[in-house]
């Protein structure tokens, strides 16, 4: 099913700045929130929705590339891991729609703003722990941008402790429940005012937001329930991307303290320089130099590009500056079956140091040219000149 327009979910104009963004976002957050709407699937669907949209349009970068490419194909980006090109396929479920509401109107770190929905607070069960997101930056050559190419990268995060199998402790005998916020990682402080009841959520200090307490920790880990590792990664990257460009890999970042889910993986694009070409979004450019025999008599010369040589006919009569177009031979651009193209620019190289058969050649050729010149013939050049005088 194709998801619709993140504007169009917030009731926005493409020209929204990030105020009308959580304004809109907030109202509907409030409207569709799980603890107002207890057992309603189609109001969570809104809620999730909504905090996907919030997500890419109150993020400076996501929201531009959103606004250039929209969303992208369903399941064309990897099924789908990319978060960035195009902000499509986020698959937002419902613990991510909590935390990006908790972290939009609770001061972040999933405490502060609760609830204002007014009448019963209700309980709520303890949010799994979230380990923190890592970036790395993975530079593409043009040929690897333009065919498309996956890479493996080598990254350095936490992972759950084999000792212990992440649970931190020495032993299952050495975990107790905390006895502070009996095992929800979490305490509540409720308050009323004019517009309702408010919770306020923190962290529970006894146990650090985790639930438990361990008597005996695990040497290995020291009760953190993780250890540093390396670890390699592959990732899809679809033909056409631009440095800048950044892709999201669900579930490969840092893991949580003492289980929970993991962060994820933000992979950053950037183009390494080539040798011989210049991209330009999606065409290319590339400088070709040639004789002044080769750019009087025409020649057809064998070239580079991207994916091969290829023959290019050079026309009789070019000049330096001159551009050739090779149709197709440029960069594929994102979600589209439109390709760039090459340009070869002509570029009359003059000899530096002629031989003295070369010399001769121009000599003869000098003198050919004044010839021309007593029999009254002016160069185009110069009537060119004149004219502007």
């Amino acid at each position: 099913m194709a998801k619709r327009d993140y504007y169009e979910v917030l009731g926005l104009s493409k020209g929204a700045n990030k105020a009308d963004v959580k304004k809109s976002y907030r109202q509907i957050a409030m409207k569709y929130h799980p603890d107002k709407n207890p057992g309603d699937k189609e109001a969570e669907a809104k809620f999730k929705e909504a905090a996907e949209a919030y997500s890419v349009l109150n993020d400076e970068q996501k929201k531009a590339h959103y606004d250039q490419f929209g969303h992208a194909p369903e399941g064309g980006m990897g099924g789908s891991p990319f978060d960035g090109f195009g902000g499509g396929g986020f698959g937002v479920d419902l613990s991510d729609a909590l935390r990006i509401f908790m972290d939009g109107f609770g001061g972040g770190g999933g405490g502060g703003f609760g609830d204002i929905f007014g009448g019963g607070g209700g309980s709520r069960s303890r949010g799994r722990a979230r380990g923190s997101d890592l970036k790395i930056k993975l530079p593409l050559t043009l040929e690897e941008i333009a065919a498309g190419v996956t890479k493996k990268m080598k990254v350095k995060r936490f992972e759950s402790c084999n000792d212990c199998d992440g649970s931190g402790a020495r032993d299952k005998a050495s975990k107790t429940t905390c006895s502070v916020c009996h095992g929800r990682g979490e305490v509540q402080q409720v308050s009323r005012s004019m517009f309702g009841q408010f919770v306020n959520i923190q962290p529970c200090s006894n146990c650090d937001g985790t639930g438990e307490i361990i008597a005996h920790p695990c040497k290995t880990c020291n009760g953190d329930g993780r250890a540093r590792k390396e670890s390699v990664v592959s990732a899809k990257i679809p033909a056409g991307v631009h440095a800048g460009n950044y892709m999201t890999l669900k579930g490969e970042g840092n893991s949580a303290r003492r289980g929970g889910q993991h962060g994820d993986l933000i992979v950053l694009i950037d183009e390494k320089e080539h040798d011989l070409f210049i991209r330009d979004e999606d065409n290319i450019y590339l400088e070709l130099g040639i004789n002044i025999a080769q750019a009087v008599t025409g020649t057809e010369l064998e070239i580079p590009t991207l994916t091969g040589k290829v023959n290019l006919k050079i026309p009789a009569g070019s000049q330096s500056g001159k551009l050739l177009r090779l149709r197709g031979k440029g960069i594929p651009r994102i979600n589209s079956h439109m390709v760039g193209d090459q340009m070869v620019k002509i570029q009359i190289e003059t000899p530096v140091k002629p031989s003295k058969e070369e010399k001769a050649l121009y000599k003869q050729l000098a003198d050919y040219y004044s010839g021309q010149k007593s029999k009254g013939n002016k160069s185009s050049i110069f009537r060119k000149i004149k004219s502007l005088l």
